[in-house]
Order: structure tokens, then C-alpha cells, then sequence
């Protein structure tokens, strides 16, 4: 429902989620010493139980969005390598299958073009969409269909032709991989307890009895920011493709121009 947050360009989207914090914080602060602290009694000798409570919300929050901060980071990490993957294994086969000979080396040689394209043109303006891509099968079934035909002569064409086998293995696995990875995020359920969380435990900041208001609403406010940021962090990483931090085509435009342009 709120997926186009993940597309928003994070100069925005950074201060922006800062920004409603440290308007909570504030605005939360001033109504509840204002309104609702006259109302309760609390005391000095209810100091410590104060700390607590606000110390054990703080380490569970902290704890669990430590956690998730980790993982989407390993998530982040992962579908860059799995690119990469992809990547080297199309440049193995390619080079591979240059030493095939004609007219099948020209024949694999354009499938394997023409899936880097899709690659770069067709799949990554629908993979930073949050959309799965399908074209690329079929020229990946283009190229097994021309590569099943050729039948090694020589020991040489046998040992290269398994090699080639290999590499292809190799590549539809990082491919499977990448696409699997398109859809990678944390659930609802997860940000709900990270913007939850993050309420409750500002909100837990208010009740403690400190006599200058401005030097609450620092502190309050400080605490807002770092968790703003840390926020942040995780919005910008959890999608590993979408927004200003996707991951880009750059491997396989690398790949592209320097060996199969022709």
C-alpha cells in the first residue's frame, strides 16, 4: 500500500521521517507535561521505576531494531553479490563460446547479447518497480536450445562444451537468485513494530519529572533524531533494488561494452 515510499528520493525521505519524530516528541511532550502529569502524582521516589520501564523499553526496541538493521543489511549485501554472480558467469560463457566454431559461436554468441540487453533495459526498470521480470527466459531457452545441438568432436570440444554447461548451470541459478531477490523486504508486521516501537518508547520519555521543559525537549528531540535515523537506514536498504541506493546494471553494462559490443 505504501510501497512508493521506497521509490522517494531519501533527501526527502530522511528528513522527513526526522521530522515527524521530533514533532511527536515535542508536540507529545508539551501535552502530556501540560495536561497530564498535573493529573498523576508522581514523586521523587518514583524516579527509579521510571528508569526501568524506560530502560526495558529501550533495550527491547533498540534490540530488535538492531536485529532487523543486520538483516537487511545482510539482505542488501547478498543481492549484490548474486548481481555480480550473474555477471561473471555471463562474461565466462561468453568468452567460452567464442571458441566455439561457426556458425554456432555467432548463434550464442547474439543470444548471449541479446539477454544482456534485456538484462540492462528490459528487467531493471521492472525490477526497480518492485516487478519481477520473465522476458529473460526466454532467451535463456533460446541459448540452451542452440547450445544442446552442438556435438564436441575432440577432446578439446568436450572439455570446453562441459565447461560451458557449467557456467550456464552457474548463471540460471544467480538469475533465479536475482529474481527472488526483486520482492526481498521486511513484512508489514516488521515496520509496524519498528514505527510502533518507536512512538512508545518516545513516549515513554515523557513522564519522567524534569523541571526545565527545554532541557526535556532536548534530550527527547535527540533521542527522536537517532531513532529518525535509524529508520531511515532501514528504509533505504530494504528494498535491495528500488530507491536512490537500488542496486544498479553497472556489472553487466561493464560486461556488455567491454566484450560483446560489437
Amino acid at each position: 500500500m505504501f510501497v512508493w515510499i521506497f521509490d522517494a528520493p531519501l533527501f526527502i525521505m530522511g528528513p522527513a521521517i526526522i521530522l515527524l519524530l521530533c514533532l511527536f516528541a515535542v508536540g507529545g511532550l508539551i501535552v502530556v507535561r501540560r495536561r497530564l502529569l498535573p493529573k498523576l502524582r508522581i514523586g521523587a521516589e518514583d524516579g527509579d521505576l521510571n528508569g526501568s520501564i524506560v530502560h526495558a523499553v529501550m533495550v527491547l526496541y533498540g534490540l530488535a531494531v538492531a536485529l532487523i538493521m543486520v538483516s537487511v543489511w545482510e539482505s542488501y549485501a547478498d543481492a549484490s553479490k548474486i548481481v555480480s554472480e550473474e555477471a561473471a558467469s555471463l562474461a565466462a560463457i561468453y568468452r567460452d563460446v567464442s571458441s566455439y566454431p561457426q556458425p554456432i559461436r555467432a548463434e550464442l554468441q547474439k543470444e548471449l547479447r541479446d539477454y544482456t540487453d534485456q538484462v540492462i533495459h528490459g528487467a531493471w526498470p521492472l525490477q526497480r518497480r518492485g516487478q519481477v521480470p520473465t522476458a529473460g527466459v526466454e532467451h535463456m531457452s533460446r541459448f540452451q536450445a542452440v547450445l544442446d545441438t552442438f556435438e564436441p568432436a575432440t577432446d578439446g570440444q568436450k572439455i570446453l562444451h562441459a565447461e560451458t554447461l557449467r557456467a550456464y548451470n552457474l548463471l540460471t541459478q544467480a538469475r533465479r537468485m536475482r529474481l527472488d531477490a526483486v520482492e526481498t523486504g521486511l513484512p508489514a508486521v516488521m515496520w509496524t513494530v519498528i514505527i510502533l516501537g518507536a512512538f512508545i518508547s518516545l513516549g515513554t520519555f515523557f513522564f519522567f519529572k524534569v523541571e526545565d521543559v527545554r532541557l526535556h525537549g532536548i534530550l527527547t528531540s535527540l533521542l527522536a533524531i537517532f531513532m529518525g535515523l535509524a529508520i531511515f537506514l532501514i528504509l533505504a536498504l530494504d528494498r535491495p533494488f528500488r530507491g536512490d541506493l537500488g542496486i544498479k546494471p553497472k556489472a553487466y553494462e561493464l560486461i556488455y561494452d567491454q566484450l560483446m559490443k560489437e
